[in-house]
């Protein structure tokens, strides 16, 4: 393992992407990598909140081996993106559509993992032209998916979402992260990924970290907040699952983690789409692509050699 200043610039099995570019979505520059051979079919993938494409760096090698040409960037607001006045759940899966427009025509398989795993939920029925296989990996957040309401009643609760996410973004408009030597803002993450090995949380943090003058941060808009995508509620996300119309893999981590959703199979089941595929993994978190690369680029491979996507669609 090389080291750069004290920062583990490499780990067991990780491996930066071969090529970096930007997308220009509406406005928001979006930093884009790419792993593979420029003529293998495309896979893109799409992180969860809080993260970095960085966070595929051991995964996207091992689907590299399988053939593929892997896709991947960083949402705005996150890593090397750039961060925006306003964020929104809908504003993500715009950004979500717009690379896939720069990667290939015709329906492609796409891979999310937490939030991620939402938003291309998400993008798989709004545009279901466009996707060729669902692969979501421990991204089906609720428990117990809120049954239907009201009119009148769902209008004011997306009020309410909408003034409490607007009034949050006046607060910290001008906000900083708080500065800290680089083990700190190390230490900071493995409170909240307390399965993953310190040493990948160092090589995480020499990629999605910057050092200013007072200190190491990581480089994610301070405005942002946990679970706050913007107005939207994460346990819509299983109310789409049984109108997905494509191949789809489900994989859910058992091991409880804060980042995590809590969801158990019993939750997950009844909501699957037709045909669907899942895996509960036993002694894994939430950060399963990060525990288990190995592990999950086998499930993915497998699984996309055996279902069929659309005609034409590789």
């Amino acid at each position: 393992m090389a080291l750069a200043g004290g920062q583990l610039t490499t780990y067991p099995g990780a491996r930066r992407p071969d090529r970096r570019r930007v997308v220009d979505a509406h406005g928001v520059g979006l930093a884009v990598y790419e792993w593979g051979d420029v003529g293998a079919a495309p896979l893109l993938l799409t992180h969860g909140g809080f993260d970095f494409a960085a966070t595929f760096d051991s995964l996207a090698p091992r689907l590299v081996e399988g053939g593929w040409r892997v896709v991947a960037w960083d949402q705005r607001g996150h890593g090397d993106s750039e961060h925006a006045a306003l964020y929104s759940w809908d504003a993500d899966v715009r950004d979500l559509s717009v690379v896939l427009d720069t990667v290939g025509a015709g329906a492609l398989p796409l891979l999310g993992h937490s939030k991620g795993g939402g938003l291309t939920m998400q993008l798989a029925e709004a545009a279901p032209h466009r996707v060729s296989h669902l692969i979501n990996l421990d991204g089906l957040p609720s428990r117990r998916p809120p049954p239907d309401i009201a009119e009148h009643e769902r209008t004011r609760q997306t009020l309410i979402d909408v003034t409490t996410w607007l009034d949050h973004r006046r607060r910290t408009h001008e906000a900083m992260r708080k500065p800290g030597t680089f083990e700190e803002i190390a230490r900071r993450r493995a409170r909240l990924n307390p399965r993953i090995d310190h040493d990948w949380i160092r090589y995480l943090a020499s990629v999605g970290a910057r050092e200013d003058a007072d200190g190491w941060r990581w480089k994610i808009d301070p405005s942002l907040r946990f679970g706050g995508f913007g107005p939207f509620r994460p346990e819509w996300s299983m109310e789409r699952a049984p109108g997905i119309g494509v191949p789809f893999l489900g994989v859910l981590g058992l091991e409880g983690e804060e980042m995590g959703w809590g969801a158990r199979p019993e939750d997950v089941e009844p909501y699957l789409p037709p045909g669907a595929e899942f895996h509960a993994l036993e002694g894994v978190g939430h950060f399963l692509h990060v525990e288990q690369p190995g592990l999950v680029a086998d499930l993915v491979l497998d699984f996309l050699i055996r279902r069929p996507g659309p005609e034409g669609w590789r």
